[in-house]
C-alpha cells in the first residue's frame, strides 16, 4: 500500500498524561490505567469502545496482555511493538491500517511507568536488561549505558564539526526555558549556560545537565478515523505521515556515530506527509541526552549535517525563538519516565489543539514529533496537522 493514501485518514481524538514526575505509591500498571481512563474520556468515548490497543514497557515483553486484563479491554487489534522511546510513535502506522482496513473502530496507545519511586527503579531495570537485552560487542567492556554511547556520538560531532559543550548547552538552556512555562514540568529552576558547563560531569563530553531526568509518569491518546474523529468532542489532529527505521541495536554497530535512522524515518514522513521541514510549526524531539536534538534536527532536515550546533544556539529553539523545540520542557526538563516518546506526541496534539497554555506557540497548524529508542537505534517519526494545514 502506498503510504501517501493513507495521509490524514485518522486523528488523534484524545490525549492525557498522569503522574509526570514524582508519584510514589502507583506501579506502572496504576499510572498507566490512569492516563488511559483519562484519554478515553478526553476522546468522548467510554472505555468499552476501545477495540485496539497498542503499549510497550521496558519491564515485560508480554505486557499488552496484563494491560488488556486490568483495563477491561478486548481489543480486535493488539500491538505490543517494543522498540524502546519510539515505540508509541512507531504504533500510529500500523494502527492506522488496521483502521482503514476495519478491524477496529478506535485504538487507545498508552504508557507508564513508576521508575522513580518504584521498588524496582532504573538501576534494576538496567541490571535486569543486561540479562534480557544483551548487547554482545559492548556488554563484555561494561559501559556506563546509555549515557556513555551518547557521549561516544556527541564527541565524534564536536571532532568531525567542532560543535561545542557550550552549544550542546545551550539545547538544556533552551529545554528549561520551555519547561518554566508548563506546570506539569518536573524541573522549573532557572538554568544558564554556565550551570550546565559547571556541573558534574557524568560521561564526557555529557554532565548530569546534558542528560534526561529520571521520573514517574503515563501518557496515553486515542487514534480513530478521520470520518469518526469529526464527531467527537475535541478538535481532531490529524496524522500525515509516520515513519519508522532501525540501523542498528547498540552504537558500536553505527555505521557514523553522528548519522542517525532519523534520516530515514524523516525523509519517508515528510514524503507522505508532502510537507518540508520548513512547512513545520512545532517541534518535538527525544532529547534523553543534548546531543540529541542536534543530531535529529540535522537529520530530520531543519539544518545541515553538521551545523546543528550553531542551529540551536542563542535562544534560537528556546521561547521567542525562529523555531520552538521541545515546548513542554521534553525529556531533559519536563518528564522522562524511561520512554518520553509518547510525551513528544502528545506536547504535540496540545499545541495544535491550543491547549498549552503560557507555552502555546501562536498560529501552531504543524508539527512534528519524533522518537528515539535504544542508544540511538530505532528512529520513529510523525508529522502532525490541524483541519487547516490539510
Amino acid at each position: 500500500m502506498n503510504t501517501r493514501t493513507l495521509r490524514g485518514s485518522c486523528a488523534i481524538a484524545g490525549v492525557a498524561t498522569f503522574g509526570c514526575g514524582e508519584t510514589p505509591g502507583f506501579t506502572d500498571l496504576e499510572l498507566l490505567a490512569h492516563a488511559a481512563h483519562a484519554a478515553v474520556v478526553d476522546a468522548g468515548l467510554q472505555m468499552t469502545d476501545i477495540d485496539g490497543l497498542c503499549t510497550a514497557s521496558v519491564s515485560s515483553p508480554m505486557w499488552a496482555m496484563p494491560v488488556i486484563e486490568y483495563l477491561g479491554l478486548n481489543p480486535r487489534y493488539i500491538d505490543g511493538t517494543m522498540l524502546g522511546g519510539s515505540s508509541f510513535i512507531a504504533h500510529l502506522l500500523p494502527a492506522i491500517q488496521a483502521l482503514e482496513a476495519g478491524r477496529c473502530r478506535h485504538v487507545l496507545v498508552c504508557y507508564g511507568s513508576a521508575q522513580r519511586s518504584g521498588t524496582f527503579g532504573r538501576s534494576a531495570s538496567a541490571g535486569a536488561r543486561r540479562l534480557l537485552d544483551p548487547q554482545p560487542y559492548e556488554h563484555p567492556y561494561e559501559p556506563m549505558l546509555p549515557p556513555s554511547a551518547y557521549a561516544l556520538a556527541a564527541s565524534r560531532h564536536m571532532y568531525e564539526f567542532g560543535t561545542t559543550r557550550a552549544q550542546m548547552a545551550d539545547v538544556a538552556v533552551a529545554a528549561r526555558a520551555w519547561a518554566r512555562l508548563n506546570p506539569e514540568a518536573f524541573v522549573r529552576d532557572p538554568l544558564t549556560r554556565d550551570d550546565v558547563l559547571r556541573s558534574r560531569m557524568v560521561s564526557d563530553p555529557l554532565s548530569v545537565r546534558d542528560c534526561c531526568l529520571v521520573t514517574d509518569g503515563a501518557g496515553a491518546f486515542v487514534l480513530t478515523r478521520a470520518d469518526r474523529a469529526r464527531d467527537l468532542p475535541n478538535r481532531p489532529v490529524y496524522v500525515l505521515g509516520n515513519s519508522t527505521a532501525v540501523w542498528n541495536r547498540q552504537i558500536s554497530s553505527m555505521h557514523d556515530l553522528t548519522v542517525t535512522a532519523a534520516q530515514q524515518s524523516g525523509a519517508d514522513t515528510f514524503a507522505m506527509a508532502g510537507f518540508t521541514p520548513r512547512d513545520i510549526d512545532v517541534v518535538q524531539l527525544y532529547d534523553a541526552f543534548t546531543i540529541n536534538t542536534i543530531l535529529f534536527l540535522e537529520d530530520l532536515g531543519f539544518c545541515a549535517k553538521g551545523e546543528g550546533g550553531a542551529f540551536v544556539s542563542d535562544g534560537r529553539i528556546a521561547p521567542g525563538g525562529a523555531l520552538p523545540v521541545n515546548t513542554n520542557g521534553g525529556g531533559l526538563s519536563c518528564v522522562h519516565p524511561g520512554m518520553y516518546g509518547i510525551f513528544a506526541l502528545i506536547e504535540a496534539v496540545r499545541q495544535l489543539r491550543g491547549e498549552a497554555g503560557e507555552r502555546q506557540v501562536p498560529g501552531a497548524l504543524t508539527a512534528l514529533a519524533h522518537g528515539n529508542g535504544g542508544t540511538l537505534s530505532s528512529q520513529s517519526t510523525a508529522i502532525l496537522a490541524t483541519a487547516d494545514a490539510l
